[in-house]
């Protein structure tokens, strides 16, 4: 095959360190547009993102030359520094260090993007924590609840 193709749909969720310093709905949008632009840097698809003040979501393809942990490593690094330079409230801002990253099959994008742009209606029912567990149950990760919240 003189090609290298692929379509690897991802939904990576991670949240606000501690909840220290959360992302003000102000600032939202121009987070958003900025991972936008640190994804198509990076030759991905960008397909979505939301979120809470607390945490966020973001629908994409992963690029074919890039691994996943490097790939969030540079929207968490890059927004974050980011964040810090727009306004002193953010001056001691940060990511968790973990985060979730889901497979996305091509027959159920649309449902996932819709979940991810009702966030809001979401959290009227159910915590973060509760979301994540969720996901975690639903995808058969096993995980270790003490390490799970803590950085």
């Amino acid at each position: 095959m003189p090609q290298s193709l692929a379509q690897i749909y991802v939904h990576i969720i991670f949240h606000t360190k501690n909840n220290h310093c959360t992302i003000r709905p102000a600032e939202s949008a121009k987070l958003y547009a900025y991972i936008y632009g640190i994804i198509n840097k990076d030759a991905g698809q960008f397909i979505y993102i939301n979120g809470m003040s607390d945490h966020i979501h973001i629908l994409c393809t992963l690029p074919k030359n890039l691994p996943l942990t490097k790939l969030i490593q540079e929207i968490k690094s890059n927004s974050s520094r980011w964040l810090k330079s727009l306004d002193r409230y953010y001056a001691h801002f940060e990511w968790q260090r973990g985060y979730g990253a889901f497979s996305v099959s091509a027959s159920i994008l649309n449902k996932t993007k819709d979940y991810i742009m009702n966030q809001q209606e979401h959290h009227k029912k159910r915590t973060f924590r509760e979301e994540y567990v969720l996901f975690l149950k639903e995808y058969g990760i096993e995980y270790n609840e003490r390490f799970l919240w803590d950085d």
